[in-house]
């Protein structure tokens, strides 16, 4: 008996260490400008200096998940739910993971800019928690009607001082911050029950601002799933090497895990197209130690917009294209994919 005891234990923890072994490790990319892009007449190429869709880029280069941004009334006609829904029916098609960004905004969302939509401003809070609700609730209903699998979704973007201002920015109004994020978790769970919702903070060096925030939240009886990270060494003002950089951001990201115990996500990382030896090497360490140096706890990192437009004469400079052709970047996310 106690011989066929040990057998069927030593069987389980196989199982176990096998499962942990097998977990599948995310790459991913934020490519909501697509639709914009494509308006525009952009075409982007893969190494072979083939014309490739973006989705089927991004698969080619050996990602396995696509972030999509929604906005609100957007003010410049993308990042709409229809948007969203066709590049998620895209990156489906591929056999890829989809994680929605929610903004809260009719535009663009982030430690500088969190404002309400037009259409919320005047209304008191529990008109504007329900028009949030309702935005979540009636977006994430729209993919699911169309056959559309959720597996992550960020209740606010890059939510360091707060969101849906001035109702919930953040120090003033806190409460009224985590009941908005409270009632967007909600309306997450109403339709995809099994979504890891997320709460989104910038400058992932920056420890004592997560736990500020997180702190905040759950003394309020905030609600999330996990934690995702911006790492931007531009936007931080690291001038440090690939190795420093790295490793200050996997000893936060231990930290984080440990203490509000669960995953952290690094859902939106970039470094500049101009020196893309460098950015290579730091996308390279840092997918290598997200997976392998954080015990399980940094399940995925994700690019944000690898394919938008970076020319001579300017564009966004911390992409992972330049002329609508792949630099040496891309080839972190391949050489990761295979490993």
């Amino acid at each position: 008996m106690k011989k066929t005891l040990l057998l069927l234990l030593g069987g389980f923890l196989s199982l176990v260490a096998t499962a942990q072994e097998t977990e599948t490790f995310w790459l991913g990319a934020d490519i909501s400008l697509t639709p914009e892009q494509e308006a525009m007449g952009v075409v982007n190429y893969n190494d072979q200096k083939q014309p490739m869709e973006n989705t089927s880029l991004m698969k080619y280069y050996g990602l396995n998940a696509i972030r999509l941004k929604v906005w609100v009334n957007s003010e410049n006609g993308f990042n709409t739910p229809r948007h969203v829904l066709e590049m998620a029916r895209r990156a489906q098609a591929q056999g890829m993971e989809i994680m929605i960004d929610f903004h809260y905004s009719d535009n663009w969302a982030d430690p500088g800019h969190n404002n309400s939509p037009k259409e919320w401003l005047g209304l008191d809070v529990i008109d504007v928690k329900g028009k949030l609700a309702d935005h979540t609730r009636s977006t994430l209903k729209l993919l699911k009607d169309n056959g559309i699998n959720v597996k992550w979704v960020q209740v606010g973007n890059e939510t360091t001082n707060g969101m849906v201002w001035p109702y919930a920015r953040i120090p003033d109004h806190m409460e009224t911050f985590v009941e908005l994020s409270n009632a967007g978790y909600d309306a997450v769970k109403e339709v995809y029950p099994n979504a890891i919702v997320i709460t989104h903070l910038d400058d992932g060096y920056n420890r004592f601002l997560y736990t500020y925030v997180l702190n905040a939240m759950k003394r309020l009886g905030g609600k999330f799933d996990a934690i995702g990270m911006s790492v931007y060494p531009y936007w931080s003002h690291r001038d440090q090497t690939a190795k420093e950089a790295v490793t200050d951001i996997i000893e936060n990201i231990n930290a984080l895990s440990e203490e509000f115990k669960c995953k952290v996500y690094i859902v939106e990382t970039g470094a500049a197209v101009w020196t893309p030896e460098e950015s290579y090497e730091f996308i390279s360490r840092l997918i290598t130690a997200a997976k392998n140096d954080t015990n399980g706890n940094c399940p995925g990192v994700f690019y944000w917009e690898p394919t938008s437009v970076h020319t001579d004469e300017g564009g966004y400079s911390l992409g992972a294209y330049h002329l609508f052709m792949p630099t040496k970047i891309m080839d972190a996310f391949r050489e990761a994919s295979k490993k």
